[in-house]
């Protein structure tokens, strides 16, 4: 039985079918020149700022694109294309340069966050996978990084993975949460793969298996007396707290964790339950809280006095539930070295290979400014070269390398950009360069 999922072998149909049939026309007319497509979002006031993730995911993808045997059976059966173009897709490999902002660095919209400069029938047919694999990763690392900017140095865990849009987006956000800000994750099969520690405690269901929280916790704790946190608002949560603390006592438990709090009146709840483990001398026992939370909970109970130690941050941060979609586009900018733009209301492109140049004043963002690549404008540079001629460059850094990065991109932010309630849009500029070519192909296209 096939459950579906994407691996090395398969990834190269996970694409659209128009990306191949305009690849096989491009191929039959003979249209396989140089192409450079941008990777850029658009304004959105919901989102002030995003962070860059997913580039690594993308980078493994290109180097590793093929079509194998059974794949280009599959495509013959479609009736929908040539020998001569399957014949092609045989030895396809992507041949081209990438450049793209680092992962964990802030953007703004507009900004081409990955620029493919390849044959046309290569960046075309990688554009699926491309924004598939992108929009997901920054969706979720920058809502990550907006409950760590008003966390205040509580722990933020990844509890999404059974909410997550499939298997796929489950292992995504695990990896972009961890980016944004995050300590950890429920998801146990992220952290074998991407390193990143592993949280959980208990459920209802445990609880109720029981029939009695006292006995449950108490087997809980048999088990795991170092790394004991208890559910306690199965039936009262003010009872089951103190049960818990009953529970400690009785089994002189020297590392007990905490409880979790997973509904009801969490402003008051927390402030009772702090009291109660305090006075039984519990004062290292954290307070973890989870259910429906996000950025703006968060921010309300800690403003609002909540003695909470951390957060399960699930269903809303792996769906990004605000800004469920961003709104990206993948554009080609030039061909065989010749500038293109579109032009449509609201969906207008800059042409050309380009590079954003980024000043700071006190090390604070001041102004990115969109260029033409031959510029050399001040500032510094946030495209980078990841791939040339279809190999990977540069060294990739780790995962925990990209938190960092992440998190002090955040202190880089003006304050206004950074409060998460902004509706405010940072534009970059664009050169007096491009702002020219802009106008010549302006003038062109109108016959002017």
């Amino acid at each position: 039985m096939k459950f579906g999922f994407v691996n090395k072998d398969n990834m190269s149909l996970l694409t659209d079918l128009y990306e191949l049939t305009m690849a096989q026309v491009y191929f039959e007319e003979n249209m396989n020149k140089t192409a450079v497509f941008d990777f850029y979002t658009r304004p959105d006031k919901r989102r002030p700022y995003l962070v860059s993730a997913g580039l690594e995911q993308l980078l493994y993808y290109l180097e590793n694109l093929r079509f194998s045997e059974e794949n280009i059976d599959f495509l013959k059966h479609t009736g929908k294309f040539s020998d001569d173009f399957l014949d092609y897709l045989k030895e396809f490999k992507f041949t081209g340069n990438v450049y793209a902002i680092d992962e964990g660095e802030i953007f703004f919209p507009n900004e081409p966050v990955v620029q493919i400069e390849a044959p046309l029938i290569e960046a075309q047919i990688i554009e699926t996978f491309l924004i598939n694999t992108l929009q997901i990763s920054i969706l979720v690392a920058t809502k990550a990084l907006r409950c760590y900017s008003v966390a205040k140095g509580t722990g933020l865990v990844d509890f999404g993975l059974r909410r997550a849009h499939g298997t796929d987006a489950g292992m995504k956000a695990a990896r972009s949460s961890f980016i944004g800000g995050f300590i950890g994750t429920s998801n146990v099969l992220a952290g074998k793969e991407f390193g990143i520690p592993i949280y959980g405690t208990m459920a209802h269901s445990f609880i109720l298996a029981f029939g009695d929280e006292e006995k449950a916790f108490e087997t809980f704790a048999k088990y795991y007396p170092d790394n004991s946190i208890f559910l306690v608002d199965t039936f009262n949560t003010i009872e089951g707290v103190k049960k818990a603390i009953k529970v400690v006592k009785k089994l002189g438990l020297k590392n007990f964790k905490g409880v979790r709090l997973d509904s009801g009146d969490i402003l008051s709840l927390s402030k009772e339950t702090r009291k109660l483990l305090d006075e039984a001398g519990l004062k290292e026992a954290k307070i973890f809280v989870s259910g429906g939370i996000n950025e703006y909970k968060i921010k309300q109970l800690l403003e609002a006095g909540a003695p909470i130690d951390a957060w399960g941050v699930g269903t809303e941060l792996v769906v990004s539930a605000d800004i469920p979609y961003l709104d990206c586009a993948y554009k080609l900018v030039e061909y065989n070295g010749e500038p293109k733009m579109k032009l449509s209301s609201k969906k207008i492109t800059y042409p050309g290979k380009k590079q954003i140049f980024r000043k700071y004043e006190t090390g604070i963002i001041k102004k990115d400014t969109i260029a033409l690549q031959e510029e050399n404008l001040e500032g510094e540079k946030l495209l980078k070269l990841y791939i040339k001629d279809g190999k990977i460059v540069k060294d990739l850094p780790s995962l925990e390398e990209i938190r960092e990065k992440s998190i002090k991109n955040l202190n880089k932010l003006p304050e206004n950009i950074k409060d998460i309630n902004s509706k405010e849009i940072f534009l970059p500029e664009i050169s007096e360069k491009l702002e020219k070519m802009i106008n010549q192909i302006i003038g062109k296209l109108k016959g002017e």
